[in-house]
């Protein structure tokens, strides 16, 4: 909502400018885009002034923006190749943390193996499995 009235609130007086601006200049100017002959040129356009500056500022402003989309080449390349090395390094974290937890399973595992192999023979020998059958039977 604040944006919405921020945006009249420029909006509205930039608008009123533009057309006072093209009505104080409406009077027909002839544009000339022979160097070489004034008097007689090859090609010669007559536009209002203000249509003339109107596109004047837009070229000026696409000119502009190109000029800075290539001098920032140079960032939005930095700004790939660290992309790329940032993917590769989280790939690699990854790797490593599968690696980090079928270790501590292993490890686990043979810690458990230990234990039982601590325990001894005769404590082996007295525990008998539920469902098997008693010694004697």
């Amino acid at each position: 909502m604040i944006r919405k009235i921020a945006t009249l609130v420029v909006v509205v007086p930039l608008a009123a400018v533009i057309i006072a601006f093209a009505v104080a200049n409406r009077h027909a100017v002839t544009v000339a885009f022979d160097p070489f002959s004034a008097s007689n040129p090859a090609y010669a356009a007559t536009v209002p002034l203000f249509v003339l500056i109107f596109i004047l500022v837009i070229l000026g402003v696409v000119v502009g923006g190109a000029a800075a989309w290539l001098r920032q080449s140079k960032w939005r390349r930095v700004a790939r190749r660290l992309d790329g090395e940032n993917r590769r390094l989280l790939q690699e974290l990854s790797a490593a943390r599968e690696r980090l937890v079928t270790e501590a399973q292993r490890a686990a595992a043979a810690e458990a193996a230990a234990r039982e192999v601590a325990k001894g023979p005769e404590a082996r020998r007295t525990e008998t499995p539920a469902l098997a059958p008693p010694d004697g039977a």
